[in-house]
């Protein structure tokens, strides 16, 4: 009897897995890069006005006609510059990098420019560090002094980056490399190609100018208030830049290159208002430290399609902190596409935070694949760096190999592990009061979601004084060593959910309230369905769900009523 009805779940989860695989397959089908822009701005569960492409004059320079030579060692910074200046002064146009290896420093983008890197060509940073100017912001006026982004612009209207080329930011001049993130042939082989390791022997950096650089600067603002420049120019190699920034810009394409191998971020679009990403590739080390892929930083109206990230840090990132002077009130992160993407490394395959002080709202994530990432789908915020995050949209993720949970809420990012949070539950973390920078995650609608291969499904590690509210998850299909874990959570609702769950209970909840459980599957002979613990957990509804497939059904901690659960 117990082997008959192993094969009947078997051909369930089976059924199953073949119907959602097949539904997601379908979208899969259809995804080609001919898809014009318009088609995902269709059929939106929020209001977004359509976003228009920059259009350029006619106007083309080639860096050729500046001086700028392709021999693979020449800096051509000054070329390059000369060529969009002369671009400016025609009214706008394409800056065309034609076939070739061009080296170069920081590039500074203007309006109305067209940077376009054609198939065959190699954009080379420099792997001298002072090709990259210290400056005060990238506005040149600010008191915060940064190392020059390699492509950057300021309060630009109308800027694009395209081209089938490939841009290189000579990442390995400037990053740390941890120990724990090499094996010991590539570790040796680290060391005796320079750099200095630092006395604990775990992090090796390029430079012992690097490897001091952030307790010099920490003394330097503890000591000095008017810092210069010079001041800075001992922590120069410390002050990691990102590869592409674009700041408080209106009108922004990025179409067509490779982008790889980053100082720190690669794409960081930051208080800008209407952003076209398609058609690129992001690519660095899997252990390239803070190597995150596409960070969108306080911006609104974005749209980011036919994308493929392998990144070391975020693959792709909302980033909800600080609005532009330009940007009108409201949450800084809002009306945001992403469809039909690709993400083979990174610490999250979606991410939201760690800051979301700014807010973020109307998000839009579909079809999208994320092989071998530490967590799919990853929400995270803080206490002190916290706002609301709301009207989020995920449908149609396929995972595989995913390290730790395939779906995580985590609150109280950086302070230690959420699992081990979750676990301990109330004893973990004490109430605080609410301020405008608690984090408040609420509304979000994930459905047809497969992973083949995670630690958990699902994991929610909410604050006492905020709990994770109205989470719906439908359609959720998880091959996990463990099961569902939750703490802090209000009014969270899954259905049609089929885990294949390894060990341990399928579901723990934890200070947990309204929540609803509508067909879910799991396999024969586990030992324990749900794990209810806290004295404000309630309100657990189990509806179609048959308690007997497990050795036990419910287990009822210290100071839960029986009358929490109820059974339909």
């Amino acid at each position: 009897m117990i082997g008959s009805v192993k094969i009947k779940y078997n051909l369930i989860i089976i059924l199953i897995g073949t119907l959602l695989l097949s539904g997601i397959a379908t979208l899969s089908a259809g995804q080609d890069n001919s898809k014009p822009l318009n088609y995902y701005l269709k059929n939106l569960p929020f209001q977004m006005e359509d976003i228009k492409e920059p259009s350029f004059p006619d106007h083309i320079v080639n860096v050729t006609e500046y001086g700028a030579i392709p021999d693979g060692h020449t800096i051509n910074t000054q070329a390059f510059a000369d060529a969009i200046d002369a671009c400016v002064q025609k009214g706008g146009g394409m800056v065309v990098i034609p076939p070739g290896t061009w080296v170069t420093g920081s590039i500074k983008l203007q309006s109305n420019i067209n940077l376009h890197i054609e198939s065959g060509a190699l954009l080379q940073f420099s792997s001298r560090i002072e090709d990259f100017p210290l400056l005060q912001g990238l506005g040149g006026s600010s008191k915060k002094i940064v190392v020059a982004p390699l492509i950057y612009g300021y309060d630009l209207k109308n800027v694009a980056i395209t081209g089938g080329g490939i841009i290189d930011g000579a990442g390995e001049v400037w990053r740390p490399v941890k120990k724990e993130k090499q094996t010991n042939s590539q570790w040796k082989q680290l060391i005796a190609s320079g750099g200095v390791v630092s006395s604990d022997g775990k992090i090796w950096w390029p430079s012992k100018e690097a490897m001091e650089g952030e307790a010099y600067l920490k003394e330097l603002e503890r000591t000095k208030q008017d810092r210069t420049r010079a001041d800075y120019a001992q922590a120069r190699e410390y002050l990691r830049p990102n590869l592409v920034q674009l700041v408080q810009c209106n009108g922004i394409l990025i179409d067509g290159p490779t982008v790889r191998n980053s100082p720190k971020f690669h794409l960081n679009p930051m208080r800008s208002e209407n952003i076209i990403v398609r058609n690129i590739t992001i690519q660095t080390q899997w252990y390239a430290q803070n190597g995150d892929g596409l960070d969108i930083s306080s911006c609104r109206n974005v749209v980011v399609y036919n994308t493929t990230v392998d990144a070391g840090d975020d693959a792709i990132c909302i980033k909800p902190g600080k609005p532009g002077k330009d940007q009108p009130a409201g949450p800084t992160c809002e009306n945001i596409v992403i469809a039909d993407c690709i993400v083979y490394h990174g610490h999250g395959g979606f991410v939201i935070g760690s800051e979301s002080y700014g807010g973020a709202r109307n998000i839009s994530v579909k079809n999208c694949t994320f092989i071998g990432t530490d967590v799919g789908l990853r929400f995270k915020s803080l206490r002190g760096r916290g706002g609301l995050v709301e009207n989020v949209y995920v449908d149609g993720i396929q995972m595989r190999n995913i390290e730790n949970e395939a779906i995580l809420f985590d609150m109280s990012y950086s302070e230690g592990d959420p699992e081990r949070q979750a676990r301990e539950g109330a004893d973990s973390k004490r109430s605080e009061g609410v301020n405008g920078s608690t984090p408040h995650f609420r509304n979000f609608f994930i459905k047809n979601i497969i992973c083949n291969g995670a630690s958990r499904p699902l994991l929610i590690n909410g604050l006492p004084e905020m709990p994770v509210t109205d989470i719906q998850i439908e359609n959720l299909y998880v091959e996990s060593e463990k099961g569902v874990i939750c703490l802090d959570a209000d009014s969270v609702f899954l259905r049609n959910v089929h885990l294949k769950t390894l060990k341990g209970s399928v579901v723990s909840l934890n200070q947990c309230r309204d929540f609803v459980f509508d067909r879910m599957v799991y396999p024969q002979n586990v030992e324990l369905f749900l794990d209810v613990e806290g004295e404000k957990t309630d309100n657990i509804q189990l509806q179609s769900i048959d308690l007997t497939v497990a050795k036990k059904g419910i287990q009822f901690g210290k100071g839960v009523k029986p009358s929490a659960v109820i059974q339909k």
